[in-house]
Order: structure tokens, then C-alpha cells, then sequence
């Protein structure tokens, strides 16, 4: 779930605009990396770092746990379900919340990640350090896509944010526990 468009929430996206950036292969590439566009496997090694299972839901099915519905991601319990058109952006931001949440929130999850603006930023911030974490993605990537998919900060970009604006996400996650001083991951879940 994403907070206040000024905390890094996606904008709403319209069905035809979202059709578009999740275009299938014989239509065209994606405006966004999508599951199927890159080692699953990968994926769900980064999730498992963190107690996370990594669930393919079918082809057009309905995504359990899906707080914005169509192919974003979802969350129930230590489950992150996804379809292969699912964002990756949306993968690692749902499952950030996981990461970032408390003992007590994660144990009752079930769609609605919920927390506040400051825990958001801090999500959008841990979403960009993982996309580090895998090889084919990276930081750059990730940046682009959160653009691409509508992310609103701001300082107008997502690399402006996480660049110039992002000390208080970074502070929030180092004193969790999840990031370390230098801001490096600590494969730990928040506290």
C-alpha cells in the first residue's frame, strides 16, 4: 500500500494508461520491468533473504492481497503474490512494507500494509536499494520506473528524491535496524 503522493505513493493510473505500461511482448516493450521480463529466481532469493515467499498467481487472475488491484502486487501474511505481468517496481514496494512494518503489523498482514508518510518514504527508499541487490535491475532502473509508473515527490523525480531529499527515509530505516550507517542493508527486518 502507498501513503500521500507527497511520501512517494504512485498517482492513480488510469486502466488504459497502466494497459500501456504493462504492454505484452507482441505489442510492444513495457514502459516498466515486469516479473516476466527477468530472473524470477533472483527475485525470489531477495525476498527469501527477508522471510518473504514469492507466490505466481495465473495469468489473469485475480492477485490476492492486492490493495490497488489489476497486477500490482500483494501481501497476506509472509506471501507476496504476483502475476508475470506484475511491475517489478511494485514487488519490491509491497514487499518493503514487509521488511519495513513491525513484529505485531506483520503478523496480522492481509492487503493493507498500512503505516505513515515518514514509513512510505522509507519504503520507496528500501525499494531503490533493492533493486540494487538484483543484478539485472538495478538502482537506476528502479528509479526510472517508479517515474514511469507515476511515483510523486517533491523534488519532481525519483532520483531528485532519493538523491537529494531522502535523509529522513534513510535516517527512519537505519534507526529500524534495516539499513546500517553507511546505509548499507543489514538483511534484517524492521524493529
Amino acid at each position: 500500500m502507498a501513503g500521500a503522493p507527497g511520501a512517494g505513493a504512485p498517482r492513480s493510473v488510469a486502466a488504459a494508461d497502466a494497459a500501456a505500461l504493462t504492454a505484452l511482448p507482441e505489442f510492444g516493450s513495457p514502459a516498466v520491468l515486469l516479473l516476466r521480463s527477468i530472473d524470477r529466481v533472483g527475485v525470489a532469493l531477495l525476498l527469501d533473504r527477508f522471510g518473504l515467499s514469492l507466490t505466481l498467481v495465473a495469468h489473469g487472475d485475480e492477485i490476492p492481497g492486492s490493495y490497488w488491484g489489476d497486477s500490482e502486487a500483494g501481501l497476506k501474511g509472509e506471501q507476496l503474490y504476483a502475476r508475470l505481468d506484475t511491475p517489478l517496481h511494485s514487488i519490491l514496494h509491497e514487499a518493503c512494507h514487509y521488511i519495513c512494518m513491525s513484529p505485531e503489523r506483520r503478523a496480522g498482514l492481509d492487503t493493507d500494509a498500512g503505516g505513515d508518510d515518514l514509513e512510505e518514504s522509507a519504503v520507496c527508499y528500501l525499494q531503490v536499494l533493492l533493486a540494487g541487490e538484483l543484478a539485472a535491475v538495478g538502482r537506476a532502473r528502479m528509479l526510472a520506473d517508479m517515474d514511469s509508473w507515476g511515483y510523486s515527490f517533491r523534488l519532481g523525480s525519483t532520483r531528485a528524491w532519493f538523491e537529494g531529499d531522502a535523509a529522513d527515509a534513510r535516517a527512519w530505516l537505519c534507526q529500524k535496524g534495516i539499513v546500517d550507517a553507511a546505509g548499507r542493508l543489514t538483511g534484517r527486518l524492521g524493529a
